[in-house]
């Protein structure tokens, strides 16, 4: 059997992770947001495994009713709320919390058949400019969902922070004085830290905290790496070389012929790539480990595989490991090279590349 890409999952270091945020939102309720598959390492898996987590966020319905025909008991927010008027029957079933964000949510829900009532999140626009109402609007808005009988109250309050990645942001400070300053005079449990905020802005302390990428053991700051904030990377992908061959001086490799050997050079071929969600923007210089070496890629992506250059593992032969982030090198860094961030390389993961769950014990 072909030597594939395959991604180990650490629950143990996801623990960890929860463990580090917990401690870092004292006195805060944390909500794991866990969308996009978990930022592509399970949704299930680490659900189950986030026992500790008052909460459980993801983006839309589809992946509410999963967690829940998963056997997922634990309060569930939909951090984009509904988009069309028959969704707040799935969201009664299951018992779902519910972003609003705009007026026609707001429309959908003074005209749905509500059986049953429904905790409401108001999101507030302080400056991302994305979801959100005006903060000008927040007093009429919470007097027309108090009017609504079945929105349970208080109504819990929440904005996204658009900068927290830079920690020197003065964006992150007026956001937070505008959504405080915009919510003083009203009652209600508040939510404002996202990863960054949990780790680099104490006044974006409130009742809720909401961690992301921070749990999965990446750093949520522009050139940061997650061990400096105590975190344990989750996720390690790997592969294994399957042919290693002499390049001659003046070979070009892969498509394009985009890297040429400037001396003979030894040149292992892997069995990853942008098929597997290694993507094509990464390229000559990223890093890679082969048998704990460091190594890098030269040339383009193909589909399935990346070439490697072998001249610093002179031992390197078919069949041996090869590391692309994880335990040993981080994702932080090798997003870097790809001009991104942790998020997109640890997301774009696909669907055939085997997920192994696994624990210290």
């Amino acid at each position: 059997m072909t030597k594939s890409a395959s991604a180990r999952i650490n629950l143990t270091a996801l623990q960890h992770n929860f463990t580090v945020v917990r401690q870092q939102t004292a006195g805060s309720k944390v909500l794991a947001v866990i969308k996009a598959n978990a930022y592509g390492h399970g949704m299930v898996p680490v659900a189950k495994a986030l026992t500790d987590a008052d909460a459980l966020g993801v983006a839309r319905t589809e992946e509410a009713v999963l967690l829940r025909e998963s056997g997922i008991e634990k309060r569930l927010l939909l951090l984009e709320g509904v988009t069309e008027r028959a969704e707040f029957e799935p969201v009664l079933q299951h018992h779902l919390d519910v972003v609003v964000h705009c007026d026609d949510q707001l429309q959908m829900l003074d005209t749905a058949r509500l059986g049953d009532s429904v905790r409401i999140w108001l999101k507030i626009d302080t400056g991302m400019n994305r979801l959100g109402i005006a903060p000008e609007f927040v007093s009429a808005v919470l007097d027309r969902l108090a009017s609504n009988k079945r929105v349970l109250q208080p109504v819990i309050l929440m904005t996204h922070l658009a900068d927290s990645g830079s920690r020197d942001a003065t964006m992150t400070n007026d956001q937070i004085a505008v959504f405080r300053a915009c919510t003083a005079d009203h009652d209600g449990p508040r939510s404002i830290a996202n990863s960054g905020g949990i780790f680099g802005w104490p006044d974006a302390a409130s009742d809720w905290a909401r961690p992301g990428i921070a749990l999965f053991g990446a750093s949520p700051f522009n050139g940061g790496r997650g061990s400096e904030l105590g975190l344990r990377p989750v996720m390690t992908l790997t592969t294994r070389l399957i042919a290693v061959k002499i390049i001659p001086a003046g070979g070009g490799v892969g498509y394009g012929g985009t890297w040429v050997a400037d001396k003979p050079t030894r040149i292992g071929i892997a069995a990853i790539g942008y098929g597997d969600g290694y993507i094509r923007t990464l390229t000559t210089g990223t890093p890679v480990l082969v048998n704990g070496t460091r190594a890098r890629i030269v040339g383009r992506n193909s589909m399935d595989m990346v070439c490697v250059d072998l001249s610093d593992v002179v031992d390197a032969s078919i069949g041996d490991p090869i590391v692309l982030w994880g335990e040993g090198l981080p994702v932080d860094e090798v997003a870097e090279h790809a001009d991104t961030i942790p998020h997109e390389l640890l997301c774009a993961v696909a669907s055939r590349v085997e997920r192994e769950y696994v624990s210290d014990n």
